[in-house]
């Protein structure tokens, strides 16, 4: 792994990597307790006489290092454990953390992120640097990792989280649900959302070229989800047409009893909130769906390249407008240039700097840029490029560079001058 990112400083430690989460749970709505274990496999990458883990707002009452008792000091978001013997370059260990609290966002540049209490219930919004808020972890987006998550919640609460779910045990008035992720998995692209709901499989799914969904919502809000995820069986068709197959072990949507600013993706999962369930809302389904394959599968190393995530997201919306009967995706492209064109031209898309990486022009120019490409080289010769990326590179890392050169492997170097106009200058190209 390479060293600090530039972006998020205070996050994550180069000198190890994971390999696996196992993250054990109990939460209490009403009282907003938190009480957990997590165990944290991993490979020393440099020799290390301390482990740093990152861990903010609850408190770690035990650490052990390979099931040995380990010193440990907290400060700072930091968990700093020191194992019986210093680690070598090479060397597999495991460390185990007991920990409780209050789980509650953490103040960023971007906002409050992290592990969010709603009327009844609770939500993670972890991108970028939330999942300290709830578990211990190398919170880096370059460190993917299996995990396994084992939620425990009152009786009348249902979990939804990453990962395949197993089956629910029910003990003491309590209810115990283990989640399963064995693709690698960021981060901040872990989420346990927590209400009063129900799970039922979304009708047109599961046969076919569409894989299986699954809805969480509250049972009040059954029949307004059940309209608004309608055409999510042909927009994920219509995007494994263009992306290729669906590239995670589950596709979870998940609704709140809360209205959400904006929706969130998480591996293999998206959660809306109940005022996301009308039709001018289809465009944000697409794009969070579309996050499954850009970002969540294909995911960065950095979070300098996040346009590699959101302008494929952004353009799956106008692609999804086209292949519904909308607009055209060159109609939302010529609407987009427009209005990016009057906005200031002082954001660079490979590089667009921590407090601009989620500016709409990151958005909206990834989307443009995409979009030129696609008119320069032609319908197949661009999807031929997007589905040899999205299987080239499935639950793997890249970097813009990595992208640059399948344009060039797709469309020679005309087509990568175009892109470089696009993404490596500030001012827009000339409208053409």
């Amino acid at each position: 792994m390479s060293g600090v990112d530039p972006y998020a400083p205070q996050s994550g430690d180069a000198g190890y990597r994971v390999t696996s989460y196992d993250v054990t749970l109990g939460y209490r709505v009403r009282t907003n307790r938190l009480e957990g274990t997590a165990v944290i496999a991993a490979v020393a990458t440099d020799a290390l006489a301390t482990v740093v883990l990152d861990l903010v707002g609850l408190r770690a009452s035990r650490v052990r290092v390979d099931a040995a008792p380990a010193r440990f000091t907290a400060a700072a978001g930091k968990l700093r454990v020191t194992p019986p013997a210093s680690l070598v370059p090479g060397q597999a260990f495991e460390v185990e953390v007991a920990y409780a609290g209050a789980p509650a966002p953490r103040r960023s540049r971007w906002g409050a992120v992290g592990w969010e209490e709603l009327t009844d219930g609770a939500l993670v919004a972890g991108q970028p640097i939330g999942a300290p808020t709830w578990f211990p972890c190398n919170d880096r987006p370059d460190d993917r990792a299996r995990m396994t998550l084992r939620v425990t919640v009152d009786e009348g609460y249902t979990v939804a989280a990453t990962g395949v779910a197993g089956p629910s045990v029910r003990r003491g008035g309590r209810v115990t649900t283990t989640f399963t992720s064995n693709v690698p998995t960021a981060t901040y692209l872990a989420a346990v959302h927590v209400g009063r709901y129900r799970t039922v499989p979304l009708a047109g799914t599961g046969a076919d070229d569409v894989p299986a969904v699954t809805v969480t919502a509250p049972p009040a809000l059954s029949a307004a989800a059940d309209r608004a995820f309608a055409t999510v069986p042909e927009m994920l068709r219509v995007f494994g047409e263009l992306f290729g197959p669906y590239p995670q072990e589950a596709c979870t949507l998940v609704v709140t009893a809360d209205e959400l600013e904006i929706p969130l993706e998480a591996q293999g999962l998206a959660v809306f909130g109940m005022n996301h369930l009308v039709p001018a809302a289809q465009r944000l389904i697409a794009h969070e769906l579309a996050h499954q394959w850009f970002g969540n599968s294909v995911g960065i190393a950095r979070w300098s390249d996040i346009w590699l995530n959101e302008g494929f997201a952004c353009y799956a919306e106008w692609l999804w407008s086209e292949a519904s009967g909308g607009r055209t995706a060159d109609d939302w492209a010529r609407t987009h240039e427009a209005r990016v064109a009057a906005q200031p031209h002082d954001l660079l898309l490979v590089d667009p700097g921590p407090d601009d990486m989620f500016d709409d022009r990151v958005y909206k120019r990834g989307a443009l840029a995409l979009h030129a490409v696609r008119r320069l080289i032609g319908d197949d010769a661009f999807f031929d490029l997007v589905r040899r990326w999205t299987s080239t590179h499935r639950h793997s890392l890249v970097t813009t560079d990595d992208f640059r050169a399948a344009v060039r492997a797709a469309g020679g170097p005309d087509a990568v001058a175009l892109l470089s106009r696009w993404i490596d200058r500030a001012e827009l190209p000339p409208r053409g």
